[in-house]
């Protein structure tokens, strides 16, 4: 017998892949940020800062929100992930999944990173 968790676990995936192309673009957006922001001071006359960072930030857009939709799916806390995503905040569940993805663009156990708070990887992985 499936347990309920496991039933509902990825029913409401057709919602989060219709909410992909504006992940996509919020991710692109805030990669972009950074790209910018690390660059800041450098001197180096090799774009203008208007498409500085853009293709390789949508290229990366794509397999991050991609993994964050499989995590969101695989946890079994979709109704969160979306509730906290129309409210614009970061709650439990979307650290959750984070954390999940990160571990799997790493390489790592989906639950290698549970007990690390998320500003700690976040400060980890800035440039």
């Amino acid at each position: 017998m499936f347990s309920g968790a496991a039933v509902q676990a990825g029913l409401l995936q057709p919602l989060l892949q219709m909410m992909r192309p504006k992940l996509e673009r919020e991710l692109a957006d805030q990669c972009q940020a950074l790209a910018k922001q690390a660059l800041q001071g450098a001197e180096l006359d090799l774009e203008p800062p208007s498409s500085m960072g853009k293709q390789p930030c949508q290229a990366l857009a794509k397999p991050v929100s991609e993994c964050l939709i499989r995590e969101t799916s695989r946890s079994g806390r979709e109704l969160g992930v979306i509730s906290e995503l129309l409210s614009g905040r970061i709650g439990d569940d979307v650290e959750v999944v984070i954390k999940r993805c990160l571990a799997s663009l790493l390489g790592l156990q989906a639950t290698d990173l549970q007990d690390v708070p998320l500003s700690e990887l976040f400060q980890r992985l800035r440039p």
